[in-house]
């Protein structure tokens, strides 16, 4: 007997609503955007790799878009993020062109990257790439200066647990249930 996935409710839903009634109103999509920018430069503070990366490529921008929505960014001088004005060009358009939210969340889950159609500088995306590929958010180090070094490790080690048993269950779901979870 085939089990039903407990996310079956949340799939439905994502399938069977339009597009445009996944779109939040405007305030709600700029305070959004503000703190997806202060997680990112969060990030970026602690890669001095990477901020020397984007310094290079300071008043560059990059339009991130999924349907309706869409996020800038611009580098600055130090190598940070900030929001850029929805009025000027882009440097690089990035469209993700996955139309399922639910296939989008199934993609990100299992590790893979979503699929991009990529308008604009070539050097800029390849920086863009580089970043993506390299830079990764030490989450168990943010928890110790909370926690503590102990507490912080359990937390992280039972969380990476949870993501390799859910990664490995949306990757049975996508696979029609042949596949098995990592042990």
């Amino acid at each position: 007997m085939a089990t039903q996935s407990p996310f079956y409710f949340l799939q439905t839903l994502l399938q069977g609503l339009p597009t445009q009634a996944l779109t939040p109103p405007p305030w709600a999509i700029e305070e959004g955007q503000r703190r997806i920018v202060l997680l990112l430069n969060h990030i970026l503070q602690q890669e001095p790799e990477a901020r020397a990366r984007l310094a290079r490529q300071k008043g560059r921008i990059v339009r991130i878009q999924w349907h309706s929505l869409a996020l800038g960014l611009i580098a600055t001088p130090v190598g940070l993020l900030d929001l850029a004005p929805s009025d000027v060009e882009a440097d690089l358009n990035l469209c993700l062109t996955e139309s399922s939210a639910w296939t989008l969340l199934q993609q990100l889950m299992r590790g893979d990257k979503p699929v991009v159609r990529v308008e604009g500088d070539v050097q800029l995306a390849a920086e863009v790439n580089w970043l993506a590929d390299h830079v990764r958010w030490d989450i168990e180090e943010d928890l110790a200066k909370l926690l503590g070094d102990v507490p912080a490790h359990l937390l992280a080690q039972g969380a990476r647990t949870l993501l390799r048993g859910l990664r490995g269950f949306v990757g049975n779901r996508a696979d029609g249930g042949t596949a098995r979870a990592p042990a």
